[in-house]
């Protein structure tokens, strides 16, 4: 494609498809948009305790003429999905967005880490300013979740005729998180929710993920944590003039200094792709604030290592623990010990693939463009596990709101969505899908471009 044309999102299609396009469309309308981001933010889903709205989900899609289901993990945790069968003849598309807020929303566990309190958006309440809705995930996911169900449950109100089966998937932790405080079960992050929708048969050819980023992205980094014990010695402050101090705290601040400067060397040799893998010193555990008298014998450290999808958890382990013994052979007498505490590899999926060359036609069929990269990117999403077991995935979201009667900081990016951005993601998905399942498997298998694709 050169030049601009016309950015109705319906460039390259058939006739036939873009009556079924035009018609599921014409179901997506900022009052049902809006309603369905304002339910899902008032229900408030925190890694682990995701069971009610994914209650929630099933049942409005259920009242939109949809086979839904929740999926209980256990007495807390749950999916959602919903299904609109085909007659068989053709591929099974998956649009899937997590559920999950990475916050809880209450002061109890959010403060003071998140700040010295929290703000209205923080909160799982929706509040509505015109174009936009704000509180706790609004954007990140809910925003994404909502568009997920509203373009399933337009294509049903549609009734456009499938060869493959439509699946509408809403998945519990799917934040970079361990189990909360008081739960049963330590595996409740990290795309817990994602794989056991999988093992549970929710299965299907294609995937696309929603999640912030208005691009098709094709890979994406993993990550590793590593925990980081720095020794000392235990001694007491009266003491310190008259026995040996070697004070862990002290220590590990050398480490921290010296991670934060690896930090920037090693995202640039690993920059690749849409990928910049960043690292960050996340938190500090050592000695007893009740007695501030003394020092502890050590002092952890934990650590987030993204990795390139080329880069295996264990070459990150080795590079990472080399970046230590160079620090011990500077620094006599540093006793740092490490060890990889979790581990989620990155993936890619092949540009040659149906899924990214429909998703892309779709972008561009919308923007009247060529498709437009975003790189530098770090974040994690469990377009890994779904690519990790075999479904060639892409993501698409929402670009994060820019212009708001309020100032947009890391948390309000997460926690404010543009019901027009909404439209617009809604408006691809749904193209996508009626482009994917409406075909034959040999057609998606084809390494022919999709209609209207340019690359």
């Amino acid at each position: 494609m050169t030049g601009l044309r016309n950015a109705d999102g319906l460039h390259g299609l058939s006739d036939q498809r873009r009556s079924w396009v035009t018609e599921a469309w014409r179901h997506v309308t900022d009052e049902r948009l809006r309603e369905l981001v304002v339910g899902l933010v008032g229900v408030p889903s925190p890694t682990g305790d995701e069971r009610p709205l994914a209650e929630h989900i099933a049942a409005t899609l259920a009242s939109a003429g949809l086979r839904a289901v929740t999926q209980p993990i256990d007495a807390r945790q749950a999916n959602a999905w919903a299904r609109l069968e085909g007659d068989g003849t053709g591929p099974d598309l998956m649009l899937y967005a997590p559920v999950d807020t990475l916050t809880v929303g209450n002061e109890s566990e959010d403060v003071p880490w998140i700040g010295p309190k929290l703000r209205e958006d923080m909160r799982p309440e929706a509040t509505v300013y015109d174009d936009l809705v704000t509180g706790l995930g609004a954007s990140n996911p809910k925003g994404h979740a909502a568009c997920v169900m509203m373009a399933a449950e337009a294509i049903a109100l549609a009734g456009v005729p499938l060869t493959g089966d439509l699946v509408a998937a809403f998945g519990a932790g799917g934040m970079p998180t361990n189990a909360r405080p008081g739960s049963s079960r330590r595996n409740t992050g990290q795309g817990a929710g994602c794989s056991f929708l999988l093992e549970q048969g929710v299965y299907t050819d294609y995937a696309v993920i929603a999640k912030p980023g208005w691009t098709v992205s094709w890979d994406e980094v993993g990550l590793v944590w590593f925990e980081v014990t720095v020794h000392g010695t235990h001694t007491y402050v009266g003491s310190r003039h008259r026995l040996p101090y070697d004070n862990a705290i002290s220590r590990a601040a050398d480490v921290v200094r010296h991670l934060e400067e690896w930090f920037s060397d090693y995202a640039k040799r690993h920059t690749g792709g849409t990928v910049a893998p960043q690292g960050v010193v996340s938190s500090v555990r050592g000695g007893w604030p009740r007695m501030a008298a003394v020092t502890p014998a050590a002092c952890t450290l934990r650590v987030d290592l993204r990795i390139a999808p080329d880069v295996t958890p264990m070459q990150a382990k080795r590079e990472f623990t080399a970046a230590l013994a160079e620090l011990r052979r500077a620094v006599p007498g540093l006793d740092a010990t490490v060890e990889m505490i979790l581990a989620v590899p990155g993936t890619t999926t092949s540009r040659e693939s149906w899924v990214f060359r429909s998703a892309v036609a779709g972008w561009e069929a919308l923007e009247g463009r060529p498709h437009e990269v975003v790189d530098g990117n770090s974040g994690a999403t469990d377009a890994n596990i779904l690519r990790g077991r075999g479904i060639p995935t892409v993501r698409v979201g929402m670009p994060k709101v820019t212009e708001a009667p309020f100032d947009i900081d890391f948390a309000r990016g997460m926690n404010t969505v543009s019901v027009r951005e909404m439209q617009k993601l809604t408006r691809h998905l749904i193209r996508t899908a009626v482009d994917t399942v409406t075909r034959s498997r040999a057609e998606c298998d084809s390494p022919a471009a999709p209609e209207g694709a340019t690359t």
